[in-house]
């Protein structure tokens, strides 16, 4: 088996990634491990753009009351001065490496700013409606022109290598990952005197998402598995306005199209989110799709309508070519007529328990972006805070760790080689493809938008029925990726449905008809999920 070293090992090539690479690059060895192609993260995918104080007449105290409204009263308040506090530092870090963010016409000197759900003001710098394209062409050139930064894409990653594992005497420590190569099928090891997880989210947990396909929760299953606390995962953010048309997959329309001026309609025509918030279409993003989903129980449609006919042609085609081309392809004419939508799942508000700067409860072993959970978003994320939470962690990961100095630790540490023991190929695909979908439509089903005591018990016991076959499926064949995510998928939806039963109460994107309010009787409290490690090449079930 071939191990790498190196000092720091970066898996995920999107945002928080990208940045936490740089920054340790300066100064130190850095493998950038990414499963796919390096340009392919959600990061890529992201229309909007970056919330941050940058306007003059904007003012902190504003984002941070907008961001703790939203949060439903579990956001950490320090957590959200700090790291809104640094945004403007980060985005002029943005530019310096070309990212060229959208400036108003005639005036180059001021950007142009959008307004999202839940925002008191414009403040959302953004590219056109492909911010995120932008932010990876920028940090991806940098990336590949800095001699310390060792790029490996189509290297999925498996498990965490920890010195409790490998059975060493001392505290435990993450000393690096497995990891298969996707081209080749074989397995290797990268040691690393400190491992960054920036792995994303978990959106194809879900049948209908507005993810790409590699979003499925791989490094969440994999610190799980390690041993280490997971937070709030019940709080899944579904989009409001994803495209309804059956050859569009996953195509997300922007919640920028609402601050535009975007009006959601029923069938019939009439906007109907004055019923339910008197914010309108405005409205954080947890109150909107509960509001859709309502509708469209009610009234029987199989989708609502976004309607910004009030804006010209010329206005849409430039601030939104992206949508506008999109919408078009599939005989839409966003000028001219309602676009329709549906909720979708977008984002994973609960992660690995990581601080700010990164770290976790494993040494060795820091996470960032989506798939940590620093307290920022509370019970529901505020529009364009997550480019913006990854921007200002990675910066501060990356810090942290060149402050310790810690590169070295892991060379003494030898890791065994990848033991496939009597597991022969598969000649069972069309299992791996039934438990993807099973596992999919049931959460789906069961734990969408509005749930109950019952969805929840159900859907739980067909989890752990399906993870039982998968993991024999597992330990019986050699691995494959499409196992190692459905592994994963798997593990991360019965952490959700372990969180939602948890919560006896509804809050921010955690509602359920069994308690339709919020506990008042005390604080708001965290779902903490830790369980003991089930190794690196063993998986567990309790």
């Amino acid at each position: 088996m071939q191990v790498l070293d190196c000092d720091n090992l970066v898996i995920g090539s999107g945002l928080a990634g990208l940045m936490t690479a740089l920054r340790l690059g300066r100064h130190s060895r850095v493998i950038l491990a990414t499963k796919k192609a390096a340009d392919e993260s959600n990061t890529a995918y992201a229309q909007g753009g970056i919330a941050c104080v940058i306007d003059p007449d904007d003012r902190l105290e504003e984002h941070v009351r907008d961001t703790l409204g939203a949060g439903a009263g579990l956001c950490r308040e320090p957590v959200v001065r700090a790291l809104l506090a640094e945004g403007a530092d980060r985005i002029r870090e943005l530019e310096a490496w070309g990212v060229r963010f959208e400036r108003r016409a005639g005036r180059e000197e001021e950007y142009d700013l959008g307004q999202e759900g839940g925002h008191s003001r414009r403040r959302v710098l953004h590219a056109g409606d492909m911010t995120g394209r932008e932010l990876i062409r920028a940090l991806l050139q940098q990336a590949e022109a800095c001699p310390n930064i060792e790029i490996r894409p189509e290297l999925m990653a498996i498990d965490l290598v920890t010195t409790g594992w490998l059975r060493r005497p001392g505290p435990n420590r993450c000393v690096g990952a497995y990891l298969l190569d996707r081209r080749s099928g074989a397995v290797l090891a990268i040691r690393a005197g400190h491992t960054v997880l920036a792995t994303g989210g978990a959106g194809k947990v879900y049948l209908y998402t507005s993810n790409p396909d590699v979003a499925t929760g791989d490094g969440l299953a994999m610190a799980w598995r390690a041993g280490l606390p997971i937070l709030n995962l019940e709080f899944v953010q579904f989009h409001p306005t994803c495209l309804y048309h059956p050859e569009a997959k996953s195509f997300l329309v922007s919640e920028a199209v609402r601050g535009e001026g975007g009006v959601l309609v029923n069938a019939a025509g009439e906007s109907f989110m004055e019923k339910y918030d008197a914010r309108g279409s405005l409205a954080p993003r947890d109150i909107v799709a509960r509001a859709i989903d309502q509708e469209m129980k009610t009234r029987g449609d199989s989708c609502v309508y976004l309607d910004i006919t009030r804006r010209s042609e010329k206005f849409l085609r430039r601030r939104f070519p992206n949508i506008y081309a999109t919408c078009l392809k599939f005989g839409i004419h966003m000028a001219r007529e309602p676009v329709p939508v549906v909720p979708a799942v977008h984002f994973f508000c609960g992660g690995v328990e990581a601080g700010t700067d990164g770290r976790t409860q494993l040494p060795g072993l820091s996470a960032c972006g989506e798939v940590a959970c620093t307290g920022l978003h509370g019970a529901n994320r505020l529009a364009s805070n997550s480019l913006l939470e990854a921007m200002v962690a990675a910066h501060r990961t990356a810090e942290t760790i060149l402050a310790a100095g810690s590169s070295s630790r892991a060379a003494r540490e030898e890791i065994p080689p990848w033991q496939s023991g009597a597991a022969v190929p598969s000649d069972e695909g069309i299992v791996v493809e039934h438990n993807w979908n099973e596992v999919r439509t049931v959460m789906w089903d069961y734990v969408g938008i509005v749930r109950t005591n019952r969805r929840l018990e159900r859907a739980l016991r067909r989890i752990r029925n399906l993870r039982r076959e998968i993991r024999e499926y597992y330990l019986d064949y050699l691995i494959t990726p499409d196992i190692l995510e459905l592994r994963n998928i798997a593990d991360v939806a019965e952490l959700v449905i372990r969180s939602a039963r948890r919560r006896r109460e509804s809050r921010g994107l955690h509602y359920t008809l069994d308690y339709p309010q919020p506990d008042s009787s005390r604080p708001a409290q965290e779902t903490r999920i830790q369980d003991p490690p089930g190794g690196a090449v063993t998986d567990r079930l309790d």
